[in-house]
């Protein structure tokens, strides 16, 4: 069989397994927004018999028979061609899945949605020693997959793991190593703490009541969808819908869903948590359509799909020149801002102030939040804690760094979906994705002038337009840290995003 013969049937072969992924992502966003009560038992029995499925596919000895009739061929002697893209990383998926079990990959799919499940039904009930045995059986799992991939090891371009915990970090930010993150995040977490030293000392404070009056769940609705349409996401390609927990998902090209949350008494939580998940889903729609069910048509990393998330939501929707242009159309939505003064509502929205919720933490707080989350998963994979340990730890981390300490479970170590989906070592990808907006967004200005104009004018083309070249077609042709220093010049670094938000918060509290 020739190289390309070969390479034909990898294509052909893995774009096969990629529809069928494709429903399962497809039956997830079901079971997140529209399943009966009674569906959940059926489901994760679903989702554990795809996992099977998709686990004997992964392990096909032809993949690995096809792979050797590729590797080492002209067709993949350019590293950064699309066949030695998607060669490369097929292996390392192939090597991986042939180490890990089928009663586990099996396990794993039925514990995590079951443990999800559990966690929408329970954490409004405060109920963590009901949500425990769920967590305890994700954590044995994932700790019992994650010194499997160790094994493994990385993608040769990668540096080695240091430790069991790195091997999960992987999965999402290919490149990313606990002894890596651990100073970058503390030389952030000290420029973080010395900002909010200086804002909670200017004296001045917004009249963030305003953010608390009555916005009626449909008006946040027509808001939203008006909002999504004005900066370039796809409603014919897409849809928005209500969710315990915000999140984006990709069923496919032309199909990529976005959902969220709304409080009649709070406005950021339904709005912001909109422009969020849109920034991901603008990725997803920008990724070379072409190149779909290859790792060369995937996202680089889940912190530069971050980087979008938070670009969206903050550099730009949090930014003056963006109500600029939509504060007089807010006010006609919601009669409540009759009265509030665009200067009053955008230092609202920006306002800075230690508090116990992740989504909804400012951008100075927020990256404390993802260092508690990431210190306690490394103390939880070094064996330094148990799970039964977690909330007493949670609390003491959140009054070192925060200030304050939670009263309950649901509002403090129940609050995010992730654990209760095995999803450890996906948080410092959020801290990741803001130090990459930071640099994306800089050298956008940098190259297109000043943005906020643009946007004050309702121009987000020219913006979205500079991303999907520069960072959405590139999908995963680059490592996370290639990509950053492609696109900046610059390796990435905490430095940037601590002068953005400098500037930003000097201005509007004055110090």
């Amino acid at each position: 069989m020739t190289p390309e013969a070969a390479y034909q049937n990898l294509l052909d072969f893995q774009r096969e397994t990629a529809y069928l992924a494709s429903l399962g992502a497809l039956a997830a966003w079901d079971q997140r927004t529209m399943i009966p009560k009674k569906g959940h038992e059926h489901r994760a029995r679903q989702m554990a018999a795809l996992a099977r499925l998709l686990h004997e596919r992964a392990t096909d000895p032809r993949i690995g028979e096809w792979l050797s009739q590729v590797e080492g061929s002209s067709l993949v002697q350019d590293p950064l061609s699309d066949a030695a893209v998607n060669v490369r990383a097929w292996r390392l998926a192939y090597e991986r899945a042939r180490a890990i079990p089928e009663r586990l990959a099996v396990e794993l799919a039925q514990a995590r949605s079951e443990g999800e499940t559990a966690w929408e039904a329970l954490r409004p009930k405060d109920d963590w020693q009901g949500f425990l045995p769920y967590l305890k059986r994700l954590f044995a799992l994932v700790k019992e997959e994650a010194e499997i991939l160790m094994a493994v090891g990385p993608d040769p371009l990668d540096p080695p793991y240091g430790e069991v915990y790195d091997a999960l970090l992987d999965g999402y930010e290919p490149g990313a190593r606990a002894r890596d993150l651990q100073p970058l995040f503390r030389e952030l977490s000290l420029g973080l703490k010395g900002l909010l030293d200086r804002i909670l000392g200017s004296g001045r404070r917004p009249n963030t009541g305003v953010l608390h009056r009555h916005y009626p769940v449909e008006a946040q609705r027509t808001f939203a969808l008006e909002l999504l349409q004005a900066c370039g996401y796809d409603l014919e390609a897409g849809r928005l819908d209500p969710t315990a927990h915000p999140f984006e998902i990709a069923i496919g090209p032309g199909d990529v869903r976005i959902t969220t949350r709304y409080f009649e008494d709070f406005f950021n939580a339904g709005i912001f948590g909109t422009l969020h998940e849109m920034g991901h889903a603008l990725y997803e729609q920008g990724l070379p359509r072409e190149h779909w069910g290859t790792p060369r048509g995937e996202a680089a990393s889940l912190g530069v799909h971050e980087s979008q998330s938070r670009t969206w939501e903050n550099l730009v929707g949090r930014s003056l020149g963006f109500w600029e242009r939509f504060f007089p159309r807010a006010k006609e939505v919601f009669p409540s801002l009759g009265d509030v003064r665009l200067e009053d509502f955008h230092f609202a929205v920006n306002a800075v102030e230690p508090s116990l919720i992740r989504v909804e933490a400012d951008e100075v707080t927020y990256n404390l939040h993802i260092l508690v989350r990431l210190e306690l998963e490394l103390a939880l994979f070094r064996g330094e804690l148990s799970p039964e340990d977690l909330p007493e730890a949670w609390r003491e981390k959140y009054r070192a760094y925060l200030g304050v300490a939670p009263r309950d479970y649901k509002d403090g170590v129940m609050q995010d979906v992730h654990w209760s989906g095995g999803m450890f070592g996906y948080f410092p990808t959020y801290t990741l994705g803001n130090l990459y907006a930071a640099q994306f967004f800089a050298k956008a200005e940098e190259e297109l002038g000043p943005l906020e104009p643009l946007f004050a004018r309702g121009e987000f083309r020219p913006f979205l337009d500079w991303t999907r070249k520069r960072i959405h077609a590139e999908g995963s042709r680059f490592r996370p840290r290639a990509l950053v220093e492609k696109v900046t010049g610059s390796p990435p670094s905490a430095e940037p995003f601590l002068r953005y938000l400098e500037a930003k918060y000097r201005a509007l509290y004055g110090f």
